[in-house]
């Protein structure tokens, strides 16, 4: 017979459930009076002694089922009852860029099928994948729902977890993962959340918070073992092959980027340097870094081609009546000089940080090895005011030498990877979009994947753009190709662009999209994705006997199932 206090206690906790959760509870408490005493119990009960400093968390789901959002609620409203205000949030809905903003932000989410994310919670699992966010400030917990009957146990808990470790969040509790039967564990878990947070709190209020967990990125350092221009010299475009020996083991996926902080011209620095007259040694504080300024224009900030909001900063420093355009720092300088060095000084802490270019990894693990990774990099030029310009990290890479030391990092990509090994693909890659593709194929040879794999490869000439001609003509003799379908546009009167070779092979495309293929396209964003897509939805309608809003659905439902992934640029 239950004391008046806990009965009371009892009732207070029990007043608010659902017909569902007062079946579970009752389920629950039978499970225990079934079971030894000596085993640890779940305390659902309030204490109300205890000095709650926090006062607000973030819980978040990402559900397939409902699992996800039903435990969510449910513990909610025990941490409610703890004296905790707690936001429910469901990642459908949750916008990424308030993390930043978030204090305490605990997260529940399930994996489904070979380790995805469900549906709903996809956008929010790519964003922190593609994205660059600063959560410092965070402090985190991932309670993973899974299956242990799948091998890929729990895998989009972890991939959560380790993100927002990368992305510099402390976390305070460790990853908790659960099987089927995961009400004990998901109860021990949300018990850990309360006594975690308010001692976390408690910590803070006395000046004594723990050291923050907030390794960034991994770096890896490697060297240069190999640079080739795949362009025949009688071609206007450079394309590099370039080859990275490490001594640490390489960790990544097919499909992953390789991501570089380019460095900022030598020569361009030490103009403007001597323009400005300011001091190179001279420590100077940014939002970002603090370093001499030699450093911060060599390594740190961006003076290459600058935002037109960062122009009309200069302008209204200067006072200089500029109109609305993107220069370089150092034409601006040239065009519209500084006064002195103190006001460039004033124009340094106005410059926008040096953002790092990510690169499609063209390389295998399982064929190259973990102490080697490729990436393959056109060099890019456009025209400012007439004049020739190369693009700053395409430029920075493409003049390294065999042997100089360069310094990476590697961003996986959540939506962009291999299906099951008995899978079809479809891989659409013009230009340099080829990269990922190259990775895709010799990872599936090394494995001995049953899976058939048809590439659409395109660019301007077969004589001299045709980028890895020979490895993939012995994929195709060896059977690691099944199809190569080329197109190249200035070798006939008429341009002929990959799009062109899918509306010929359009039949069998779709008999392959029927049978469970995947679509995969990399390379430019505008116009050569959008106008594939629009194929892709041509194919679908007329091969289908689809109207126009059925083919659309039909594409939409390939993208929810991981099946039609692109990686635009």
């Amino acid at each position: 017979m239950l004391s008046e206090n806990k009965l009371k206690i009892l009732k207070q906790i029990s007043d608010n459930f659902s017909r569902d959760e007062s079946i579970w509870a009752s389920g629950y408490l039978a499970g225990l009076a079934g079971s030894s005493f000596a085993a640890v119990q779940p305390s659902l009960a309030i204490d109300n002694t205890d000095q709650v400093a926090v006062k607000k968390i973030t819980l978040a789901y990402g559900t397939e089922t409902g699992n996800s959002k039903k435990l969510a609620t449910g513990l909610a409203g025990i941490i409610k009852k703890k004296g905790i205000q707690v936001k429910l949030a469901d990642l459908s809905q949750y916008k990424p860029k308030d993390l930043a903003k978030e204090e305490f932000f605990f997260v529940i989410i399930s994996t489904q099928g070979e380790g995805d994310p469900p549906v709903l919670a996809k956008k929010f699992y790519d964003y922190i994948y593609e994205n660059e966010i600063n959560l410092s400030n965070l402090k985190f917990g991932v309670l993973a729902l899974g299956d242990s009957s799948y091998p890929l146990f729990c895998k989009t808990g972890e991939d959560v977890d380790y993100r927002f470790e990368i992305l510099g969040a402390q976390r305070i509790i460790p990853l908790k993962k659960c099987d089927v039967d995961y009400e004990q564990d998901a109860t021990h878990w949300i018990e850990h959340v309360f006594e975690t947070v308010n001692k976390t709190s408690e910590n803070t209020t006395k000046n004594i918070s723990a050291p923050k967990v907030s390794k960034g990125r991994k770096k890896y350092q490697g060297t240069v073992s190999t640079i080739i221009n795949l362009n025949d010299i009688t071609s206007d475009k450079e394309t590099y092959h370039i080859e990275i020996e490490t001594e640490e083991a390489l960790v990544y996926s097919p499909g992953a980027a390789l991501g570089i902080v380019p460095i900022n011209s030598r020569s361009v620095v030490d103009e403007i340097i001597e323009l400005t007259g300011i001091d190179p040694e001279k420590e100077i504080e940014t939002a970002r870094v603090t370093a001499s300024v030699q450093e911060l224009l060599s390594q740190h900030l961006n003076i290459s081609y600058l935002l037109k909001t960062v122009v009309a900063q200069y302008a209204l420093i200067t006072g200089h009546s500029i109109p609305e355009v993107r220069l370089g720092l150092l034409d601006l300088l040239r065009i519209y000089p500084v006064k002195n060095a103190d006001e460039f000084e004033q124009i340094i802490t106005v410059l926008t940080g040096q953002s790092p270019r990510l690169y499609s990894i063209s390389s295998s693990l399982e064929a190259h090895g973990d102490t080697e990774i490729h990436i393959t990099v056109a060099k890019s030029e456009f025209l400012i005011d007439d004049q020739k310009q190369n693009g700053l990290c395409s430029g920075f890479l493409s003049e390294f030498a065999e042997g100089e030391s360069i310094e990476f990092y590697i961003q996986e990509a959540g939506h962009f990877r291999l299906p099951e090994q008995d899978k079809d693909i479809i891989m659409i890659g013009p230009g340099t979009g080829i990269a990922p593709f190259r990775s895709f194929l010799w990872e599936r040879d090394a494995i001995g994947a049953e899976g058939r794999n048809w590439l659409f490869f395109g660019d301007r000439n077969f004589v001299s753009d045709f980028l890895y001609q020979s490895e993939l003509q012995d994929f195709l003799k060896t059977g690691g190709l099944t199809h190569l379908d080329l197109a190249f546009s200035r070798d006939t009167d008429e341009k002929i662009y990959v799009q062109h070779k899918l509306e010929q092979k359009a039949q069998e495309v779709f008999y392959w999209l029927e049978g469970g293929a995947s679509i995969y396209v990399c390379g430019t964003k505008e116009p050569m994705s959008r106008d594939v897509e629009e194929t892709l939805l041509n194919i679908i309608q007329s091969q289908g006997k689809r109207s126009k809003e059925d083919a659309i659905s039909y594409l939409e439902e390939m993208e929810l199932n991981g099946r039609y992934a692109k990686d635009v640029y």
